[in-house]
């Protein structure tokens, strides 16, 4: 099928067209020597190995790190083999389609997955969903717009890979990997039809910044340029809607935090010593960033006049690994971290000391988080969505499910929740612990899958043993597939 803005569109709702032999050339450049896996994510598609070859694996890989925090439960089980979540979840054979139509109930009142979404013009880097519609953003020229699983607008930016969309009210921002960040607004005349309305920095405060030395940086030997400018991609961006800023984060190792009401930078911060993947505006006025280099940093926001100043309050992480990703929970004063070694790391806040563990459930690298309600995706190089659940009452972790079909690495993840984006579904008494959300992923095959997840996803154990399942808790041992996996505390570096 083509549409007016070119290209061509397959949708779905019942299988995956690709298969292995397809794109396997797409995803891996065998027998290349292994890179570090901090170029790896400085690289395009091509430059990612297969799931088995991307991280080696090091079963004293755990050993290796460090935390900043005063004490810590692990959340620990196997990666692989008998007791390994993506060998276990039910959700591990084939995920069910349903060929219903996306607007309809009964496909609504049914957990897994709804329907896919291929353009055959780009590998899926970015995703952002506001209410009903879908904004994705590829290695294309593109920029798409779907509702209920159907094309509904499209815009074209003047560069390629885009790698982070973010919505605030009107505006879309998307990061860039010129290093650029470009403002959309919807056309009031034409609904549907977007404009570019700006781009960060401007070209006003680029020309003053170009005659003051005061406000130019080294990026390289014998080479300068002006601090409000990024040097290298735009990694990923982070909104604090309260205050009215935009956080970007850079490959060229900084930060940026600019003032959407008049576009100008506030701030520039060399926040790490390679990399950085991710930003994230939090809680407490903390910002938390984390990089190639290993570590994850938490900064401390202090708003001056009509500026801002970070400081460095505390390492929350430091090893080996890269870090890949990060999510923030403020309700609950959490936060996730993702990292090159498929481990997933957390830590809550509690009278200002932070306390955490490790989730165990994928085989590669964790390429994105993200929360919903309770509920913790991860996605991974190894294809596959992990599905974690927190009790509050007790603050331990579960994997509640894998959630398959992608047949390339999962690069993002967006979230809604199910009332908030489906106008007219059917009301259901939910409450704090039943609210439903729609998942959306995006990956290396080209195609963006669409779940639906509710935070009472029973078990594994209660999915295969229902009578078991009332009067007693799962079992914590992980040899039983519980998902809620054994604990044990975490050395204390001082």
């Amino acid at each position: 099928m083509r549409n007016e803005t070119g290209g061509t569109m397959v949708v779905d709702v019942q299988t995956d067209p690709y298969n292995n032999n397809l794109n396997r050339h797409e995803l891996s450049d065998s027998p290349k020597p292994r890179p570090k896996f901090g170029d790896l994510l400085k690289a395009d598609h091509d430059g990612i190995f297969p799931p088995d070859d991307l991280v080696s694996g090091n079963s004293n890989a755990s050993h290796q790190r460090f935390s900043s925090v005063s004490a810590s439960t692990m959340s620990s089980g196997p990666t692989s083999g008998e007791g390994s979540p993506c060998v276990m979840s039910p959700w591990a054979r084939v995920s069910p389609p349903w060929g219903a139509d996306f607007n309809e109930d009964n496909v609504l009142e049914t957990n897994g997955l709804i329907g896919s979404i291929v353009r055959k013009e780009g590998h899926i880097y970015s995703l952002a969903a506001s209410g009903d519609l879908l904004y994705t953003g590829s290695d294309s020229k593109n920029i798409r717009v779907w509702k209920n699983l159907k094309e509904h607008a499209g815009f074209k930016s003047s560069s390629g890979l885009i790698k982070a969309i973010v919505i605030f009210g009107d505006r879309i921002f998307t990061g860039h990997q010129d290093g650029k960040i470009r403002i959309w607004k919807v056309s009031k005349r034409k609904p549907g039809k977007h404009k570019r309305v700006g781009t960060l920095p401007t070209f006003k405060s680029m020309v003053k910044s170009s005659v003051n030395p005061k406000h130019h940086m080294e990026v390289r030997r014998n080479r300068n340029s002006v601090k409000t400018k990024h040097n290298d991609a735009v990694s990923s961006l982070s909104l604090d809607v309260d205050l009215g800023l935009l956080y970007s984060s850079s490959w060229d190792t900084t930060i940026k935090v600019w003032r959407i009401a008049d576009s100008k930078c506030l701030e520039s911060i060399h926040a790490h010593d390679d990399a950085i993947n991710s930003v994230m505006s939090g809680f407490d006025d903390l910002v938390f960033t984390g990089s190639a280099d290993g570590t994850v940093k938490v900064w401390k926001r202090e708003m001056q006049g009509k500026g801002t100043k970070h400081v460095l309050a505390q390492v929350l992480l430091k090893q080996e690994n890269a870090v890949t990703a990060l999510a923030v929970k403020s309700k609950s004063s959490i936060v996730y971290c993702g990292s090159s070694d498929g481990l997933v790391n957390y830590w809550e806040r509690s009278k200002r000391v932070f306390t955490g563990g490790i989730l165990k459930g994928h085989k590669s690298a964790v390429l994105c988080l993200a929360i919903a309600g309770n509920l913790l995706l991860s996605g991974s190089a190894d294809k596959n969505i992990c599905v974690w659940r927190r009790d509050p009452s007790d603050k331990s972790h579960q994997c509640l499910s894998v959630l398959t079909g992608h047949m390339g690495p999962v690069k993002c993840l967006a979230v809604e929740e199910e009332r908030a984006c489906r106008k007219g579904a059917k009301a259901s008494a939910t409450g704090e612990g039943d609210r439903k959300f729609i998942i959306y992923s995006g990956s290396l095959d080209k195609s963006v899958k669409v779940w639906r997840v509710s935070e009472r996803m029973a078990t594994w154990r209660e999915m295969d043993e229902p009578a078991a399942s009332s009067g007693r808790k799962s079992s914590s041992s992980p040899h039983e597939g519980s998902g809620a996996w054994s604990s044990r505390d975490m050395e204390t570096q001082k």
